[in-house]
């Protein structure tokens, strides 16, 4: 398991550490690592050009420190200091015995357009808001240039807690972050901005509750559900889908597809696309009687396709089984209905449907991700599941990390395919998994799939729901 915690939590276990140790010797471990992960980025150290970009903050003390450590291995170093009278002391005098030079801004952008490589150590994690006027430049010359950029902890112009981007930022090539993982750095649209994330260990105590979690595949390995020599199709669960309409019968097609790669025992499918998911699907058990009378289910897909279909989502909303809402039904489904249920319910928006859902605009959704899945699992008493580049899993109670999955590729924004997620996701709910685990083990699969059956190349949903076997038997398969 990845984990993230946010600031307050991560300074604190920075304080309880250097207590015990000698001055300056946290700052030397993250800096050893620092100037590790720079040099394997350069390949060769000796003759580079590397540029410093150094705030006030510790951030910019670890620049200097690992600066005067690749400068004793042959690199040409200039650190730019950004507030010269504020820099750290000792990380600027072991720089320059290291024969490392010293300027300020007016000469940085030449710096910057001859550097092989350069260091960002702007702000540190308690920034807030995007660069200073000052700093601005700096970012766009590095963006510009062909030199690779490095974070120190966090792309600066972050905000380190939210994953926003409020102004210019640093985009890096690689982020060496210490101690742990921080949200910024897991959740767009900060992601983006962090490039690779090389994990630097401090040897810090942290709480067992983290702010954000993300599942490897050890993690998906141990939820999946596995049928036993005893297992029938009842044992392994049963997920009804109650999707599509005359105007999109491929919805229910494609949530079918997905349910019937996600382990479940069997699919019973309502609605009015029965002929269709029979000519696709045989297997599939079809009812034309409504939800109530389809047969014994162990949990609940409603909404994709369903058009103006209420009626069906407020049956299937009083169903006193696990319920998964996607698509329409999200735009359907009554609120309070739904913060009534007592049976686990998952939500499953993208971020206009989420926008819909909060009153607010699409813009405000995508600029602040983890608030907004928290304020809709808070809203509706339910699991939500943000879609996304980066798909956020929210539980409804306080405290509770918040899941975060970055398997997906950006050929999953495809017409069906969030049909196809739908339908996995209700048949490991059927198996018996959590709403949190249900959501989060399929948004990996799924994301996985995607990856492989894309390669690199246009993909249909058809055939995410066709590569969703290889990525559970290699999740299977992981040591």
């Amino acid at each position: 398991m990845r984990t993230a915690y946010r600031v307050e939590t991560v300074r604190a276990a920075e304080r309880d550490l250097m207590a015990r140790l000698p001055e300056g010797a946290l700052m030397q471990r993250a800096a050893a690592g620092l100037a590790a992960a720079c040099a394997d980025l350069l390949g060769r150290v000796y003759g580079s050009r590397v540029v410093l970009l150094v705030g006030s903050g510790d951030n910019g003390g670890d620049a200097l420190w690992a600066g005067a450590r690749l400068a004793r291995r042959g690199a040409g170093v200039t650190a730019v200091l950004l507030a010269p009278e504020r820099a750290h002391a000792g990380g600027l005098a072991a720089l320059r015995r290291a024969g490392g030079r010293v300027t300020g801004t007016e000469a940085a952008v030449p710096l910057i357009d001859r550097a092989d490589l350069v260091l960002d150590g702007i702000v540190g994690i308690g920034g807030k808001g995007g660069l200073r006027p000052d700093a601005a430049p700096l970012a766009e010359a590095a963006a510009r240039s062909r030199a690779a950029v490095v974070a120190v902890d966090l792309p600066s112009g972050v905000d380190v807690d939210t994953g926003q981007v409020r102004g210019p930022a640093v985009r890096a090539d690689l982020t060496v972050t210490f101690g742990t993982h921080k949200p910024g750095l897991l959740i767009d649209p900060a992601r983006k901005y962090a490039g690779a994330v090389r994990l630097v260990g401090l040897g810090l105590e942290l709480p067992d509750e983290a702010g954000l979690e993300a599942l490897q595949h050890a993690d998906v390995a141990r939820l999946l559900p596995v049928p036993g020599a005893e297992s029938d199709k009842y044992r392994r669960g049963v997920v009804g889908i109650a999707a599509g309409s005359a105007r999109y019968p491929g919805a229910a097609v494609l949530a079918v597809a997905g349910a019937l790669r996600g382990g479940a025992g069997a699919v019973r499918y309502v609605g009015p696309a029965g002929d269709a998911v029979l000519a696709r699907f045989p297997e599939t058990l079809v009812s034309d009687t409504g939800p109530r009378k389809a047969g014994r289910v162990q949990a609940w897909v409603v909404g994709p396709g369903a058009g103006d279909d209420a009626a069906t989502v407020a049956e299937v909303l009083e169903a006193d089984v696990p319920l998964l809402i996607d698509a329409d039904g999200l735009r359907l489904a009554d609120r309070q209905a739904v913060r009534e249920r007592t049976a686990p319910t998952l939500m499953t928006p993208h971020a206009g449907e989420a926008a819909a859902l909060l009153g607010v605009s699409r813009e405000e959704v995508e600029e602040s991700r983890l608030s907004a899945v928290r304020e809709l699992a808070a809203r509706y008493r339910a699991t939500v599941l943000l879609k996304g580049s980066t798909t956020l899993v929210a539980d409804p109670e306080p405290g509770t990390p918040v899941r975060v999955n970055a398997t997906g590729t950006s050929w999953l924004a495809t017409a069906g395919s969030g049909d196809v997620l739908s339908g996995l996701s209700g048949s490991l709910l059927a198996a018996g998994l959590s709403a949190r685990d249900a959501g989060s083990v399929a948004a990996y699969l799924h994301g996985l799939a995607g990856r492989y059956a894309a390669d690199g190349a246009p993909v249909g949903a058809q055939d995410v729901a066709e590569g969703i076997a290889r990525a559970w038997r290699d999740v299977r398969a992981a040591p």
